[in-house]
């Protein structure tokens, strides 16, 4: 398995936004709209690769000098409980220290809180529902 940041708008883009619609967006009767995809161009794009396919990604959001947001984290139901969400996850964190962040925050949907709490995670706010789901706010400090 590899571990990359990706460009915005490439080959690998395209299959990432592909993953993300199957796992998180259709599901719900959801897609994506020109305007959301768009602004993804200021996120740091990470993705896990087996071969040259696309299997697991996210997306790193930049919300202050200090915080970047976790969003859209997707795993390819053919990999799942392989590992490769953990290794995305931990690649993440570094990528996120490497660029300077000291906090790491998420809307994690409730049927995930137990994976991200095993990750270091810890719930800092009420449950709430954003995409028809409950969701919570996640952090970790990445010092």
């Amino acid at each position: 398995m590899a571990l990359r940041i990706i460009e915005h708008g490439s080959g690998d883009y395209r299959q990432m936004v592909e993953l993300r619609d199957e796992i998180l967006r259709r599901p719900l009767g959801l897609t994506f709209s020109k305007e959301e995809l768009a602004a993804e161009v200021k996120d740091i794009l990470v993705a896990a690769f087996e071969e040259e396919q696309l299997v697991a990604c996210c997306l790193l959001s930049p919300q202050n000098k200090d915080i970047v947001r976790l969003r859209q984290m997707a795993v390819s139901s053919e990999v799942q409980g392989k590992g490769v969400g953990k290794a995305l996850i931990l690649f993440a964190e570094t990528v996120s220290r490497d660029h300077g962040f000291i906090k790491i925050t998420m809307h994690a949907r409730a049927t995930a809180v137990g994976f991200y709490e095993k990750m270091g995670y810890k719930i800092s706010g009420p449950e709430f529902v954003e995409v028809t789901l409950p969701h919570y706010i996640m952090e970790k400090p990445l010092l």
